[in-house]
């Protein structure tokens, strides 16, 4: 896969627009027809031709053929956020009677939707830990219909072996989805393990720079016709054309944004994981990590979201910590040019005791994500030393 030319020429006929280096807005609603006949022929295929922007539009078809190039999937659709690419993805592999099976921890808007809205449908969820393949092969049912991966997820980054999921469900007729957004299409690629379909929060990575909610679904296009023709078009979740075009500028600079990212963060999880201060350090990529060997396998480098624990008996010492922070941004989210700090303290009450266990359902209070962007790691670092030293 030739990376530089998917992101700086695939899809881009310039030739039709002027030959303009950067490519148009298509800001229109509709588009008109030459006859009647034309109108009916076209109207019959909605997801390969312009009709209507909610189905297909020609700036956001372009951001469509890169993504999936990247992937390494037949085709892609966009859709307005994250949690609606996965949203459409599940309902559109499921009926009422039918069972999922998700790993523990996902996005908390998956497991909003497979915990809270589908069982109103008739669908029932299994939350298994998804670090040994035995769980989810333990989990299965004969209405089995869908097993939903988060590999890593964006907190505590537990993986799954993608390839042994894949091979598990290759005979018993189960669909498989992945969110691949902690790695990005350039740090690993779950379809050519042999996993059905990809999703992404392009808001993160792709994009680049906290402008647009976006997100991605990826995979064979008999599948994503399926997608289109049910829930896609039904739900009406499509992206603008302009927030198209601002993902496809931040699609130019992803290689080199998602290098500098991982880099930084790999060397300020190693020193933190050095601090006296710190009880645990998240990170894929550090070798304490329990799934460091599977990491190596089926991710091509770190990625740039991190969590770390400091040693404290509540949540008080974790907001004077953070609102000591000068470097990074108190926000959610990640995957920008900026650095964020996250603690997971804000959603608890103040002073929170920090328990002796882990849950393995939910993060710990006392957990601080840290997502690393575009600035120097020494100055990042040396903002996280003075925040430390006052706890």
């Amino acid at each position: 896969m030739d990376i530089d030319w998917i992101l700086t020429h695939l899809g881009e006929e310039r030739a039709r627009y002027f030959n303009a280096v950067a490519p148009p807005v298509i800001q229109t609603s509709i588009f008109c027809f030459d006859s009647v006949a034309q109108m009916r022929e076209l109207e019959q295929d909605e997801y390969a031709q312009h009709c209507y922007t909610r189905g297909n539009n020609p700036t956001v078809e372009i951001l469509r053929k890169k993504i999936a190039a990247l992937e390494g999937a037949e085709d892609c659709l966009m859709f307005s956020s994250g949690a609606a690419a996965i949203s459409a993805a599940v309902v559109a592999s499921v009926s009422g009677g039918d069972h999922i099976v998700c790993v523990n921890k996902p996005y908390s808007w998956t497991h909003k939707l497979l915990a809270s809205l589908l069982p109103r449908f008739g669908v029932r969820t299994a939350f298994v830990d998804g670090t040994d393949v035995a769980n989810i092969e333990a989990a299965l049912e004969p209405a089995t219909k869908l097993i939903v991966l988060e590999s890593p997820n964006s907190l505590t980054f537990e993986l799954q072996d993608l390839a042994a999921v894949a091979q598990l469900t290759k005979t018993r007729g189960i669909r498989t989805l992945c969110d691949n957004s902690y790695s990005s299409p350039l740090n690993q690629s779950p379809i050519a393990l042999g996993i059905d379909l990809v999703a992404h929060s392009a808001t993160k990575y792709i994009n680049g720079h906290s402008d647009v909610v976006a997100g991605a679904l990826c995979g064979p296009q008999t599948i994503l016709r399926d997608v289109f023709r049910g829930p896609f078009m039904t739900f009406g979740a499509a992206p603008s054309p302009h927030d198209a075009w601002l993902i496809l500028r931040g699609l130019r600079t992803l290689r080199l944004r998602v290098e500098r990212s991982g880099a930084s963060a790999l060397k300020i999880a190693q020193w933190l994981a050095a601090h006296p201060k710190v009880e645990r350090v998240w990170y894929p990529h550090l070798p304490s990590h329990p799934q460091h060997a599977l990491a190596l396998k089926q991710m091509r480098a770190p990625g740039g979201l991190l969590s770390f624990a400091p040693r404290c008996s509540d949540t008080s010492a974790i907001e004077k910590l953070c609102d000591s922070l000068r470097r990074f941004l108190l926000s959610v989210s990640w995957g920008g040019y900026e650095s964020l700090a996250c603690p997971t303290a804000a959603f608890f009450p103040p002073a929170t005791p920090v328990p002796a266990d882990e849950k393995p359902h939910s993060a710990p209070p006392h957990l601080i994500r840290l997502s690393i962007g575009l600035e120097d790691p020494d100055v990042l670092i040396a903002d996280l030393e003075q925040a430390l030293a006052r706890i």
